[in-house]
């Protein structure tokens, strides 16, 4: 697992930078699956996407850090 320190301070981080990529050797930021964490922002669990374009989908930074001292990650 990574750290809140591999996020940047502002901004939007997409999500193999919140879950991790192994192939391409970025570290998550949470400890929990695609499919979970998807899942998660169906129920309300996890903050809500913002759409950036017609392909790309990211998530406010600051919704991440929030989530992560929340659940104490």
């Amino acid at each position: 697992m990574g750290s809140i320190v591999n996020l940047p301070s502002t901004g939007f981080v997409r999500l193999p930078q919140i879950i991790g990529d192994r192939k391409r050797g970025i570290p998550g930021v949470l400890p929990i699956g695609r499919t979970t964490f998807l899942n998660g922002v169906k129920t309300g669990k996890y903050p809500k996407p913002v759409k950036l374009g017609p392909r790309t989908t990211a998530w406010r930074v600051e919704d991440i850090r929030a989530l992560i001292e929340t659940t104490g990650q």
